[in-house]
C-alpha cells in the first residue's frame, strides 16, 4: 500500500491520484491529441471491484452515437490501454457547430 492511501479515512471519499497521458490519433481531416487521466483509488469506488480508471478528455463518434472513452483495469497499463482501444476503434468527428 502506498503511503498516500493512508490520507482516506472513509471510503467513499474516493481518494485517488491522478496521472495523465496524451495520445495523438491520426486522422485524414488532421491530427487529434487526447489526453487521458488515469486515476488510481485508495480502495475501488462503491460497487467496483478494480482501482484504476481511465477517461479521455474528448468524446468520439460525435455524429452517431456520442461517447467519452474510458477503461477500468488492475494496472495503469490496464486501465489506459483500454481508453487507448476505444480512442482508435471510432472516429473523432469534432465538435458541432449547429
Amino acid at each position: 500500500m502506498a503511503e498516500w492511501e493512508y490520507a482516506q479515512t472513509d471510503r467513499e471519499e474516493e481518494l485517488a491520484e491522478l496521472r495523465f497521458f496524451s495520445m495523438k490519433k491520426k486522422q485524414p481531416g488532421g491530427d487529434v491529441t487526447f489526453r487521458v487521466t488515469v486515476k488510481e483509488y485508495a480502495s475501488p469506488p462503491l460497487g467496483q471491484h478494480l482501482r484504476f480508471f481511465a477517461e479521455a478528455d474528448k468524446q468520439v463518434n460525435q455524429k452517431t452515437a456520442p461517447f467519452l472513452p474510458s477503461g477500468w483495469g488492475s494496472s495503469v497499463l490496464k486501465a489506459l490501454a483500454d481508453c487507448m482501444r476505444l480512442i482508435r476503434q471510432f472516429p473523432y468527428e469534432g465538435e458541432d457547430r449547429d
